[in-house]
């Protein structure tokens, strides 16, 4: 059983007293090596594949992991995850918890720099954070910043900036109020969506993020060359207050969509790391360059509850129950990925020390007959006597596509439904599935922070993250009620009952969690890849 986040929840839980506690694309682009020369006797520069080109570099539009893997180094929070995957200061070398847990004051370093010898003041988190919450910056991750008072009404237009209860007290002193004690806001704060950015440069360009010769950070590496849709390179800040501790000297990004042409470029050393590809994994799996790590997310699929035939319940079930994840895992991805039957990742113990998944038990299991038994009582409550056409959306990757396909057969075998497959660019699928122009899409889902509230809130009604146009007022009350709620025995049942609710009505099904499997050269060490979705190189070396 994983244990990392019990040990993560338990250590917030002791908040009060702490001074050291605190979705997902690789592959877009087609790219090479750029004739460069093979990496295996440069001990200076990390080799890795990005796969895309981020979706941005401004902290709250880059909400995925192919933009976080950039950003969280080089930015960084008030709150690092540590090597352990806990939340310890890093911008803020003191957090003060009011008793009441609601209120939080944060001293800066006084060493904090940004890359251009800027001070990082308090300033910057206050303008940072409610430009998160600022309706028109229309960040997807504004939702995390609903947890400060204030935050949810200015976000949603019923409230004012002034009214979000963030202050920079003077250059060095954030004080923060939230709605409610929230064991976990030093993790939710790791997140880069909640990276500070200098104001000052902004407000003088506010198009700072886009290249590197304007782009302005805070964190362990600054951002020195950026050939768009091609390559990054990442070299190491010295003015980052703990430049000390930082051992490389440059990390060089590719940005190859392909898992075979990543491994050839990790087999011929130009990259220091690589994905296995499906099709190599029985030959690579056992090999000692190996490592596989956690990772708390899943991947699965949104119906448009909007589109035919998805409007109807008993028709989503259908396309639920004809899917075989253990097939999937067994002879697709082949990367020992555990099927998902629940949305919520294990790994989440609950007061009584129950793993959540196991806790809430098998919500979706393939079942051919009982999704047969289903599609005929849903066509015949719709009146089909045919069903409309249907389309399954998934986003440029190798790996994504053998999914697509095999979920086209399994509906064609098990439900004798013919469903065509469509493919588009990660930016271009992204915005299309913001504006429910699927009827059936692909998805990831990568914990923002450590809590199964995370996973779940995705679906209320009003979330940015729902993308499939399914609400269920009791299942909002239930999400917003564990919010709210102190007692974590309580808490965990309103999250158990609003799980079960999303599977009643089934506007997605899951098909398995993640964990991160990668070959690594025997001459890199200290890669962090954090449960979370971030990945950290702030300990990295190269012999």
């Amino acid at each position: 059983m994983k244990k990392w986040l019990t040990v993560l929840l338990g250590v917030l839980l002791v908040v009060a007293l702490a001074a050291c506690t605190a979705d997902e694309n690789a592959g877009e682009e087609d790219g090479s090596d750029n004739g460069e020369e093979s990496s295996g006797e440069d001990t200076s520069t990390l080799r890795l594949n990005n796969g895309v080109e981020p979706t941005s570099l401004d902290p709250p539009i880059g909400f995925d992991a192919a933009s976080w893997n950039v950003l969280n180094n080089l930015m960084e929070g008030m709150t690092r995850l540590s090597e352990e995957h806990e939340p310890e200061e890093a911008t803020a070398e003191n957090i003060e918890v009011s008793e009441d847990g609601t209120e939080y004051t944060f001293t800066i370093r006084d060493d904090a720099k940004w890359s251009n010898g800027d001070d990082v003041t308090a300033g910057d988190f206050e303008f940072a954070w409610k430009r998160l919450l600022d309706p028109e910056t229309a960040s997807s991750a504004a939702f995390l910043g609903y947890f400060i008072e204030g935050g949810e009404d200015f976000n949603n237009g019923e409230g004012s900036e002034d009214d979000v209860m963030v202050e920079a007290v003077d250059d060095k002193e954030l004080h923060v109020t939230l709605t409610a004690p929230t064991n976990y806001f030093l993790n939710i704060i790791s997140n880069p969506a909640f990276f500070p950015i200098n104001q000052s440069v902004a407000e003088e360009n506010d198009e700072w993020f886009s290249e590197a010769d304007s782009f302005v950070g805070n964190g362990p590496f600054t951002l020195a060359e950026w050939e768009h849709d091609n390559e990054m390179l990442l070299e190491k800040n010295e003015e980052y207050w703990d430049a000390d501790t930082v051992e490389l000297e440059e990390v060089h990004f590719a940005m190859v969509d392909d898992s075979n042409t990543e491994y050839q470029m990790y087999d011929s050393g130009d990259l220091d790391n690589s994905e296995i590809p499906a099709d190599m994994a029985d030959e690579l799996l056992d090999s000692e360059e190996v490592t596989i790590d956690d990772q708390a997310g899943n991947s699965f699929y949104r119906f448009n509850v909007e589109e035919e035939p998805f409007q109807n319940e008993k028709i989503r079930k259908a396309f639920a129950m004809a899917v075989n994840q253990e097939d999937i895992v067994n002879y697709v991805t082949k990367m020992g990925e555990e099927p998902a039957h629940g949305f919520v990742s294990p790994g989440f113990n609950d007061a009584n020390g129950n793993d959540f998944r196991e806790e809430n038990g098998k919500l979706v299991e393939f079942d051919p007959e009982e999704a047969k038994q289903l599609l005929e009582e849903g066509m015949e409550e719709e009146g089909y006597d045919e069903l409309p056409e249907v389309t399954l959306t998934y986003n440029t990757d190798d790996t994504n596509k053998a999914i697509a396909e095999t979920i086209q057969e399994m509906y064609s075998e098990n439900l004798d439904v013919d469903v065509s497959l469509e493919n588009t660019e990660w930016n271009v699928f992204l915005e299309d599935q913001k504006a429910l122009e699927h009827q059936l899409s692909r998805s990831s889902f990568l914990a923002d922070y450590a809590d199964p509230i995370n996973f779940l809130e995705s679906f209320t009604t009003d979330s940015s993250m729902n993308r499939t146009a399914w609400s269920n007022e009791e299942y909002d009350d239930l999400i917003a009620q564990a919010k709210e709620e102190t007692d974590e025995e309580q808490r965990f049942e309103y999250m158990y009952e609003a799980e079960q609710i999303l599977f009643d009505e089934m506007p997605i099904f899951p098909v398995h969690f993640y964990n991160q499997v990668f070959l690594q050269k025997d001459n890199v060490d200290g890669i962090v890849r954090h449960p979370v979705g971030y990945l950290e190189l702030k300990w990295a070396t190269k012999e």
